[in-house]
């Protein structure tokens, strides 16, 4: 009989065990899909502020390109005109 118990005690540990390493992957694998999850929300972001910025650079790079061409514009205008008054 002592041998009968031992065999039982040796399987319940057995399966207390497997029960406890089933748990554990268990929790394993939610914490990485959790940490997955937050990986990639994190990238979307950073992805997003990184086209906002770019768009932002870009847009103030037009303005700038547009303002600098104005004025050169209107300074060939004056300089047109004056170098047009003296040769009268």
């Amino acid at each position: 009989m002592t041998s009968d118990a031992d065999q039982l005690t040796e399987r319940v540990h057995a399966l207390e065990v497997a029960q406890a390493t089933q748990t554990a992957t268990q929790t394993g694998a939610v914490a990485t899909l959790t940490a997955t999850q937050a990986g990639a929300a994190a990238t979307q972001a950073a992805a997003q502020a990184g086209t906002m910025a770019t768009t932002a650079a870009a847009q103030a790079g037009t303005v700038g390109t547009l303002a600098a061409g104005a004025v050169g514009l209107v300074a060939g205008i004056f300089l047109g005109l004056a170098l047009r008054g003296d040769r009268r």
